[in-house]
């Protein structure tokens, strides 16, 4: 769908003003704006106070802030970003979010969220019974107030625009979950439900879309060395800058109820379907990086980068994609062994400085969503899961690290229920007591080629463990 032809600045609500959003999408308008279409501008917030520092930065900052890109080669470069116009300050009342959301010039409105935001079982039903800020946030839409998660947020900006009478917007999602759009917009619709607001539900099956979108940057949290570096290179004493790897991809389906930018002359691929990218990306790229985290923690690797250029390593990445990711996924669109290469090559950049800790977070939420689908295909093929079933096994290893109170970083984890990861470690038989977590495997459960694949694997993870801490 074109960009509508008004001269009027048109305005993306972004909600959630992290170091990726900063690095990706705000980067594609900045660059329309350097081809001298500057129709779109961004104004952004965050739904909780979150990152107060940094906001408070931006802010000051008229919103313009430093991108340091960072080759394989360890070339850098710097770019001056000023696509985010608008910073809006945290109100528990969201009052600032609001009133841009009811903003006829508003017209998309997107967030960045992690895989536990969503708060989806394995069937993607809302799952009330495991999240007590989901069921408070209800509550507190009910009563009139602003909603914090995901859905209770979007209800309270949907419903003010429904009642503002401010015509159709898109709701663009910006991360790594499957079916994105799809499935954010069936948890809104059944958050909506539970509300009993007819009105609210009818108006937003007619007045919004939810394409499905991939997203593709490695974007480290930024430490306090960019900001010395953006100094030396600019002259600016940023205090927001951000910083990724050179790679950078977007995709998303062309669904846009009230126009978009001509984000085409930039890069981003509009597609009838986002599928064959987002697959390729969670399984090959996503997982792949979760296995490197948790095999790197488990020998003392603090980086992804060192953990890619340990050869044991590296061989399990490779193993896990070539015997069974990409068996699954043919025939794709895209050359897979090559997008295998390329995305082991990004991973051993060193001065991306990526750390395990942050790609080892939320196992409970990627191993049903990243690494979960590829062993449910491939049982459904009566072929083997050994390469795959590493992954997960690694997982376990370091769950029980946690459990034992030496991981040597905080672990974080949403979708995890504290009490239940440490029964598992505690249990008679942890790896039966994993293999039969609904959380992680839902109807896989259990399962006894799941149970038996995952014993053979955590005892090559012990053996792998062993190998390295020998003197």
């Amino acid at each position: 769908m074109s960009t509508p032809s008004s001269s009027a600045e048109l305005t993306i609500l972004h909600l959630g003003l992290g170091s990726f959003h900063r690095a990706h999408q705000a980067l594609y308008l900045h660059r329309l704006h350097q081809l001298g279409d500057a129709r779109w501008v961004i104004a952004g917030g965050n739904l909780r106070p979150d990152m107060p520092e940094t906001v408070a930065a931006l802010r000051a900052q008229g919103g313009a802030y430093t991108l340091e890109t960072v080759t394989p080669q360890g070339e850098r470069s710097y770019t001056r970003i000023e696509s985010i116009r608008h910073v809006l300050p945290y109100q528990a009342d969201l009052a600032p979010l609001i009133a841009l959301a009811v903003a006829p010039s508003t017209r998309i409105i997107s967030f960045t969220v992690t895989e536990a935001g969503y708060y989806l079982d394995a069937n993607d039903r809302l799952d009330w019974p495991s999240f007590p800020d989901l069921r408070a946030d209800l509550e507190a839409v009910r009563a009139g107030q602003a909603g914090h998660t995901l859905y209770g947020a979007l209800a309270t900006l949907l419903r003010a625009r429904m009642q503002h009478h401010s015509g159709p917007v898109t709701l663009l999602n910006c991360d790594n979950l499957r079916h994105n759009g799809e499935r954010s917009r069936g948890g809104l619709l059944q958050f909506i439900e539970a509300l009993g607001d007819t009105a609210l539900a009818d108006w937003v099956q007619t007045h919004t879309t939810s394409p499905n979108a991939m997203v593709d940057r490695i974007t480290p949290r930024p430490t306090p060395d960019v900001a010395e570096r953006v100094r030396a290179a600019t002259g600016w004493d940023d205090r927001a800058p951000v910083m990724g790897e050179s790679f950078i991809q977007w995709v998303i389906e062309d669904h846009f109820i009230a126009g978009r930018p001509d984000w085409a002359r930039v890069g981003v691929e509009l597609v009838d379907s986002v599928q064959p990218y987002e697959e390729a990306k969670i399984r090959l790229l996503n997982a792949t990086h979760s296995c490197i985290a948790w095999a790197g923690t488990l020998v003392g690797h603090r980086y992804i980068h060192e953990g890619t250029h340990d050869p044991a390593i590296r061989k399990m990445a490779h193993d896990y994609v070539s015997d069974d990711a990409i068996p699954v996924l043919l025939p794709s669109p895209i050359d897979l062994a090559a997008y295998r290469d390329v995305v082991l090559d990004r991973f051993g950049n060193p001065a991306i400085q990526d750390t395990n800790q942050r790609v080892a977070m939320d196992g409970f939420a990627k191993i049903p969503g990243m690494i979960a689908p590829t062993i449910r295909d491939r049982l459904a093929r009566a072929d083997s899961i050994a390469s795959v079933a590493l992954l997960p096994a690694l997982f376990l290893a370091c769950l029980q690290r946690w459990h034992q109170g030496t991981l040597p970083y905080a672990y974080q984890d949403q979708a995890m229920d504290p009490a239940a990861a440490h029964a598992i470690c505690d249990a008679a038989d942890p790896v039966a007591a994993f293999a039969a977590d609904p959380t992680l495997w839902g109807a896989l459960a259990s399962d006894p080629r799941l149970v038996q694949a995952l014993r053979d694997a955590f005892a090559r993870v012990q053996s792998f463990i062993r190998e390295h801490t020998t003197p």
